[in-house]
Order: C-alpha cells, then structure tokens, then sequence
C-alpha cells in the first residue's frame, strides 16, 4: 500500500476540518435555541417525501484531445429518490428541518470511443435552521451532503471494472416563500446555494491491474423547490406536488487524470406527505 504524501495529508486534514466545525456551529445555535424554549411544548412534524428524477453528469477534461482524456456524458434513466422529513418549531421564529433522500438510477456513460452502462445511487440531505422574516418569507443557513457511487455494470470495448465513490458536505443558504391561495392551499417555493468541499474515491481494475485514487474538489451549485400544498386541517396533514431542479458544479484540483471539472443537474416531481403534532 503507497504512502500518501503531505500535500494529500493536508487535504484530507482540511476537508475534515471544515466538515468538523460547519457540524459544530450548527449544534452551538440549535443548542441556543433549544435551550431557552426547553419548558415549553413545541410543534413536530413528520412524513415521507420523494423525487421523481432525471439526472445528467458532464464530465470535463483538461486535455480533451488527448488520447483517452475525453469529455464524457452521464445520461440518467428517470427514478425515485425518496426518505423521511422532519422538522421541529421551536417557537414563533425559528424551526429547524431535516430531509433525507436516497434512490438509485440506471445510466449510460458516452464518451467518443466507448459507451457503458452503470448504476448510481444517490444520497441527497439537508439540514437546515430556519429563520421567520414575516408572514410569507423565511431564511434559513445549514448543512448539506452528497454523495454519488457510480458502478459500471459493463465497459466496451476495453477490460474496465470501476467503482466511482463522489461524496461531499459543505454550507448552504437560502430563501423560502409560503402564499396563500385559499384557506387550506398554498403554493411554497424556496431557492438556495451551496458551496461543498470533497473527494472522489476511484477504484478501478484495469486489464487486471488495480488502480486506486483520491481527487478532492470544491463544489458549488443552486437547488430550488416550487410546489403547491394542501392542509387538510382535521388530520393536521399537508400533501404537496410541485418540482424541484439542482444544478452542480465540482471544480478539480490538481490530479493525475486530466479531470477538470464536473457538472451535475437533477430535475423532476416532487411530492411529501405531512403529520404536525405537538409535543
């Protein structure tokens, strides 16, 4: 097994550094919060919420004309994510949720000398404190993780076997709008940025040869929501169908493939189903 060198110890020290204390400010201000409420009853509410998604990756090289650096096209096959959500109202002005989803999809990846078939499953989460500006707007600032296993189930023409692990966590910031229609209907939207910092773990096996590396990267992008929801007051339920799109970007740094960059973009239907209840 090779030594890692102290540029790569220095990564990795970052990287967890800064995953330590995004973690750490978030528990010092929902500890701030938690605090002073914790003699009063406070709202709870949970449910399940999916995402029916299309994917596409683009992968960009350096060095696109050169040999086997190539751009390459990731088009995903239409599937579910889908995971509980929760969310805790502490009092009149901030709630903290947290939303986790996970699905996997079929993919083919195209570049122009081969074209492969793959798996990918996808982890996606979000937790977030929210802040109430009025009776339509809120902000909110929290953490968010994701994380991609790209496993190609086939390579031609070439011997390949290739296990893509790309995982990230970093800070988010955004906006989000609940109208009324009617009395029981409203239409809910949010927008928000992200900024993340990770590592892509690869382990190939080439024409037998096992080939093992580690790429980190920053990461930035835009995630938003629009929906319409329904509150269906005796059973203190709301059902909400709307859409949601995320566009990514993972800038490389300095590696020995040629990587430059990656883009990602997921789009699709999303609908969750609600319980509040007070404890």
């Amino acid at each position: 097994m090779g030594r890692l060198g102290s540029g790569e110890l220095k990564r990795m020290k970052k990287t967890s550094i800064l995953k330590f204390f995004a973690i750490l400010a978030v528990v010092i201000i929902i500890h701030g919060i938690i605090m002073p409420c914790k003699a009063y009853a406070f709202d709870m509410t949970a449910g399940a919420t999916t995402w029916y998604a299309w994917g596409d990756q683009f992968n960009v090289q350096k060095e696109p004309s050169l040999g086997a650096n190539k751009n390459s096209f990731i088009k995903g096959d239409p599937g579910f994510l889908y995971g509980p959500v929760i969310s805790a109202k502490f009092n009149d002005d901030f709630n903290l949720t947290f939303v986790f989803l996970y699905g996997k999809f079929d993919a083919t990846k195209k570049n122009a000398s081969m074209a492969a078939k793959a798996e990918f499953g996808r982890i996606d989460s979000d937790l977030a404190l929210n802040y109430k500006l009025n009776n339509y707007f809120k902000v909110f600032a929290g953490i968010k993780y994701l994380a991609y296993d790209i496993i190609p189930s086939s390579v031609s023409p070439y011997s390949i076997k290739m296990n893509d692990k790309h995982i990230s966590c970093g800070p988010g910031i955004g906006l989000s709008a609940t109208i009324p229609i009617t009395e029981n209907v409203f239409c809910l939207a949010t927008l928000s940025g992200l900024y993340m910092r990770g590592d892509d773990k690869v382990e190939a096996t080439m024409w037998g040869i096992p080939h093992n590396l580690n790429i980190d990267y920053n990461e930035y992008g835009v995630n938003s929501n629009l929906s319409i929801a329904y509150y269906i007051s005796d059973l203190s339920t709301a059902i909400s169908l709307g859409a949601r799109f995320q566009y990514i970007i993972a800038n490389y740094n300095d590696n020995d493939i040629g990587l430059s960059s990656i883009r990602f973009k997921m789009y699709g239907v999303t609908l969750s189903a609600t319980y509040t209840f007070n404890i």
